[in-house]
């Protein structure tokens, strides 16, 4: 396990530089989840250390395989100095344990739920997982475990989660790239919807 948390620390020290911050969270009955902070300009991303350190399982699944399976850890962009988006933290590590703890797969076109701000004063309570690869790339493994993917969070107004629970992820995203959105704003507002 610490063998796999250091390759992605690795990785994620690559592609994004050096973390001027970190935190950890430990929920009862999980492993550890740490919170990396790296600061690229206006733009601070938040990526977790932890959630990749076990393959999630199929909660159908009478027993959860130790090593197949999907793995994963969560990055977060937003625009530096424009709320207080440090507060992000445990927001983020629960999102992380969610695997384990409610038996998640964590994977693109979801949705997961907070059911309060990501930080204080947030239009966001919720976030849609996007596609991995653009930004950090998928950290291969010695077989026969899965990869590990960096899946980008992009934060959903309350109005847009609904939204996108009616006509999906695709649908979603295609409204906030004609609409020009800039997700990475701390502090925008919800996207026309209609």
């Amino acid at each position: 396990m610490r063998e796999i948390l250091d390759l992605v620390e690795a990785r994620l020290r690559t592609a994004l530089g050096e973390p001027d911050a970190r935190a950890d969270v430990t929920f009862l009955g999980t492993d550890r989840i740490e919170v990396l902070r790296f600061v690229d300009g206006d733009v601070v991303r938040y990526a977790t250390l932890g959630m990749s350190a076990q393959p999630m399982a199929d909660p159908t699944s009478p027993l959860a395989d130790p090593v197949k399976g999907p793995r994963a850890e969560l990055v977060l962009s937003v625009r530096a100095r424009l709320a207080d988006t440090d507060q992000v933290l445990r927001p983020l590590a629960v999102l992380a344990a969610s695997p384990q703890v409610e038996g998640l797969i964590v994977a693109p076109g979801a949705s997961l739920d907070l059911g309060q701000p990501l930080w204080p004063g947030a239009p966001f309570g919720s976030v849609l997982v996007a596609e991995p690869g653009g930004l950090v790339e998928d950290l291969e493994l010695d077989a026969p475990m899965d990869p590990v993917r960096f899946l980008p969070l992009l934060p959903m107004t309350h109005n847009e989660a609904a939204w996108k629970r009616v006509r999906g992820a695709q649908e979603l995203q295609e409204r906030w790239l004609s609409q020009g959105t800039d997700l990475r704003d701390p502090l925008r507002g919800s996207v026309a919807l209609d």
